[in-house]
């Protein structure tokens, strides 16, 4: 009898050590914890709210063999400006040869000075692969009061 007890002791608290399905004590524990999902109930929202830069003043395209590089200076109303970003038009794809981007820019939190037109600038920079320049004949980046294009 004392063998049997101590067998069945020694094998019940070797299995309760484990983490498998033999171990008695795990077959009915709770269910696994599910991640948590920091998503907003609607989903995120698609729009951008970064309102365009209020003058494109400079744009220039870079060729390199891989593709190109737009670089692009705008100016805003005043200082404090920033996440500046080129966000293609149309899904990235060109609308009768012309590829194009607006020049987004989100406004600063707090009220600030204007500053000099050399303090405000504001340059932002997108590589433009050349499987997308496929086709394209000029590349055109998009301000509140106005427009660039660079064509080839």
């Amino acid at each position: 009898m004392p063998i049997r007890l101590i067998t069945f002791l020694s094998l019940f608290l070797g299995l309760t050590a484990c983490e498998s399905n033999f171990n008695p004590l795990n077959w009915f524990s709770g269910g696994t914890q599910d991640g948590v999902v920091l998503e907003p109930e609607g989903g995120w929202s698609s729009s951008d709210t970064r309102a365009l830069v209020d003058q494109v003043t400079e744009l220039k395209v870079l060729r390199n063999p891989d593709g190109a590089m737009l670089q692009v200076v705008g100016l805003p109303p005043r200082l404090g400006y920033w996440n500046a970003e080129l966000v293609a038009e149309n899904d990235g794809r060109p609308v009768d040869g012309v590829l194009t981007y607006s020049f987004r820019i989100s406004e600063p939190p707090v009220a600030t000075r204007a500053g000099t037109p050399y303090a405000r600038r504001v340059l932002v920079a997108q590589f433009v692969p050349n499987a997308r320049l496929a086709g394209v004949r000029s590349i055109r980046v998009v301000g509140a009061t106005n427009s660039m294009t660079a064509r080839r």
